[in-house]
């Protein structure tokens, strides 16, 4: 946790994969507002950004404060491992868990029921929000206070959904001329 890999990684995960969640999911919910499935659409845009924003706390922790307590230990301060956060930073997560994990259900949904976008992008899109959310981070934070490794997982399945939905609406544009 001390070296600059995590520290890069984390940056990187944290910081840059949190601003291309938010503006893929504006970009899928904007996308979506013209198909039969509006509503659906814009609220669980709305809902998946907000939890995607709330997991900028524990983000930010993991990426600045875990280095600086691991350093600490490093260097003999065992009581650093006695450190506890405000219990507010569990419900920001509770809160962000079921925010992302509704809102992208919802985006799912609107998928499937668009009438413009593959269905089963649809489907690969909550496979990877249930992954994601629940299987790696719900359960990995249940189990033992850090995500499993099925997070990566989940990621992948929304990156390859997003990549299909992507390519699915920008070929629609072309062929459509516009």
């Amino acid at each position: 946790m001390s070296n600059t890999s995590y520290l890069v990684g984390h940056i990187l995960s944290n910081v840059l994969g949190a601003a291309l969640a938010i503006f893929g999911t504006f970009a899928l919910g904007a996308f979506l507002a013209a198909s039969k499935a509006p509503r659906l659409a814009l609220s669980g845009m709305v809902l998946a950004v907000i939890g995607q924003i709330f997991f900028t706390v524990p983000g930010a922790l993991s990426t600045f404060a875990t280095p600086a307590i691991g350093a600490a230990y490093l260097a003999g301060n065992r009581g650093v491992m006695e450190l506890q956060f405000a219990a507010a930073v569990t419900v920001i997560i509770v809160v962000a868990l079921l925010l992302a994990t509704v809102g992208n259900g919802m985006l799912s949904a609107a998928i499937w029921r668009s009438g413009t976008l593959p269905r089963w992008a649809g489907i690969i899109w909550a496979a990877g929000t249930l992954i994601f959310y629940v299987l790696g981070a719900a359960a990995g934070m249940a189990t033992t206070g850090a995500s499993l490794p099925t997070q990566p997982i989940g990621a992948l399945l929304l990156a390859i959904s997003g990549a299909w939905i992507a390519w699915s609406a920008l070929r629609q544009r072309e062929l459509s001329g516009v």
